[in-house]
């Protein structure tokens, strides 16, 4: 079998657009909501639920043959919430200030609807490869609108990008002023929406060429 075969590319690239957990799926929206006021926290919670989703993943497609269906649910739970404290204890270690920004949001990646759905709706019941580019895909699929959120909350509402100032001085001088707005919650909840509303307006575009 080939690493790589085409079901396995639809696996690993189908939700990085048509199938993607958060425009198409609707699933893991109140962590866009949460962190997303920043660049940085959503390139870090990206990166942690990418690594959680795909090694959870690899673990109970490891162990699917040998869990009693009565007590699969609470087998996940503990693989997902030993994953997420290692990861936690790995941004406390080497990115604490980042990891001050997430809080408590790090922990709550366990209680994250894609990874449970991944878990129960793939892992259980395919082979530890193919698990695995389905965590990663639906891990990225996450991670891009996090960082698309993210990259034009924090442009628009505080003129940086990772902290670092973007909008030009002349442009404040001119009268030019960042969109407090951008920084409040609700504003990650419009922003996913016009992604959605653009993925869609696309997609139906392509269904009528077609």
């Amino acid at each position: 079998m080939k690493l790589l075969s085409e079901k396995n590319k639809t696996t690993l690239l189908g939700p990085l657009a048509k199938n993607n957990p958060v425009t198409v799926q609707v699933l893991g929206i109140c962590s866009a909501l949460a962190v997303t006021s920043k660049l940085a926290p959503a390139i870090v919670m990206a990166i942690s639920v990418t690594v959680v989703v795909a090694l959870g993943n690899v673990i109970v497609s490891l162990l699917r043959n040998t869990i009693p269906s009565r007590i699969r649910i609470i087998v996940q739970l503990v693989v997902l919430a030993a994953l997420v404290t290692v990861v936690s204890e790995i941004l406390k270690a080497y990115a604490f200030d980042v990891y001050k920004q997430l809080s408590v949001f790090i922990g709550l990646i366990v209680a994250n609807c894609i990874l449970m759905g991944r878990l129960e709706a793939f892992a259980l019941g395919n082979k530890p490869w193919p698990a695995f580019l389905d965590g990663i895909g639906n891990g990225l699929g996450y991670g891009i609108i996090l960082v698309i959120v993210g990259f034009v909350r924090e442009l628009l509402g505080s003129g940086t990008l990772l902290d670092y100032p973007i909008i030009p001085e002349s442009f404040y001088r001119l009268g030019y002023a960042d969109n407090g707005l951008m920084i409040l919650p609700p504003m990650a909840l419009i922003v996913v929406a016009c992604i959605i509303w653009v993925q869609r307006a696309k997609s139906k575009e392509l269904q009528e060429k077609n």
